[in-house]
């Protein structure tokens, strides 16, 4: 008899540790209570006292058995959507009770559509916080301003909402950000001076908004970034040269700003892959300097102000895929051979005075 008593407390002191602590299911229970999922039925798991046991999008750390990632995607492979066959809507906002878990390394609210309310300012007071991804919802108000707290944070990502104010000058002390998404937002003001101390980032998309100022030239010397995506803004002022000596920038959207003046000639034979300073007021002539190291995917330099002729070392690139020079002030006859040969008329409408194939044949002298 004591034998099975000892047993049956042994049992139920292995099945207390292995589950989640009273603290962490009642915070759930109280972020679940601020959003409503009517067609999938999400949340119809979290029930039980063991939250870290088959609680839809739920993770806990295996030692601590504490609460480590809330995963929530409205559009997701899951059988539960496959079942529904339609994508997660979800309304309500995200309850300040999210910081009591205090262990969480990942937050993933994503593409629910509905979700309004602003990000709790609490959520900077997570110490082991990596992820913390919100897209696709229609969350307001501002970047927390000590969002800098999360000195672990590796990727923000709070893109398709409706977040306002200016990037909080504390974001450039994310020393471990890696990934910043704040695409199709209604951001304001600058791009922060220092925005270089990010020395991790791969990842810069500010498309979208409504951001003005120059480029910083501390963004230049980050030596890992590899995608700069600032277009649909209202920048202004000189494109760096110094973007062109950037050691791994593949991809520069600066399309629909501001920019004036020529054409940085690094850019032509730099890393970028995919060049796109189209919807500018940029002047002057396209640059000579084209050589074996230009490698365009997409080199669009269309409506802006450029004059003059195209350069004739442009064929003496490696690879242009597409190339738009349309809606300028260029003039003079169109070179031939790659990368010409394949590129149609809209390429090369609405210029002054471009001739040669795929437009109008030049007149003889």
């Amino acid at each position: 008899m004591k034998l099975n008593v000892f047993v049956l407390l042994l049992l139920l002191l292995v099945s207390t540790a292995t589950c989640c602590p009273p603290s962490d299911r009642r915070a759930l229970l109280a972020f679940r209570a601020a959003l409503h999922e009517p067609y999938l039925g999400i949340f119809n798991s979290w029930t039980g006292q063991d939250c870290c046991h088959n609680w839809y999008g739920v993770s806990c750390d295996s030692l601590t058995h504490r609460v480590a990632d809330i995963n929530l995607r409205g559009e997701s492979e899951d059988p539960i959507f496959e079942r529904a066959h339609r994508t997660g809507y979800m309304t309500g906002h995200i309850a300040p009770a999210i910081c009591d878990l205090t262990r969480l390394s990942a937050i993933t609210i994503a593409d629910w559509k509905g979700i309004s309310g602003e990000i709790p300012t609490c959520i900077t007071r997570l110490p082991f916080l990596r992820t913390l991804d919100l897209i696709g919802n229609q969350i307001s108000g501002g970047i927390p301003n000590d969002i800098g707290r999360l000195h672990r944070l590796a990727v923000l990502n709070v893109a398709d909402n409706r977040i306002s104010g200016s990037i909080p000058k504390s974001l450039t002390n994310l020393s471990s950000l890696m990934h910043l998404d704040l695409r199709n937002n209604l951001i304001s003001g600058v791009i922060p001076p220092d925005f270089g101390r990010l020395t991790m980032l791969s990842r810069a998309l500010l498309s979208g908004n409504r951001i003005t100022g120059r480029i910083p030239e501390s963004l230049t010397r980050i030596y890992r970034l590899a995608d700069v995506d600032l277009s649909g803004n209202q920048l202004y002022g000189p494109i760096p040269p110094s973007l062109g000596r950037m050691a791994v920038l593949a991809t520069l959207n600066l399309d629909g700003n501001k920019f004036s003046g020529e054409i940085p000639q690094t850019l032509m034979t730099s890393s970028v892959m995919n060049l796109n300073l189209s919807r500018n007021m940029l002047q002057g002539k396209i640059p000579e300097g084209f050589g074996p190291r230009s490698y365009f995917t997409v080199l669009d330099l269309s409506y802006n102000n450029l004059k003059g002729p195209i350069p004739r070392s442009i064929s003496g690139a490696s690879f242009i895929g597409h190339l738009d020079l349309s809606h300028n002030h260029l003039c003079g006859r169109i070179p031939v051979g790659s990368p010409f040969s394949h590129l149609e008329a809209a390429s090369f409408m609405y210029n002054d005075c471009l001739c040669g194939k795929p437009l109008r044949a030049c007149l003889k002298n």
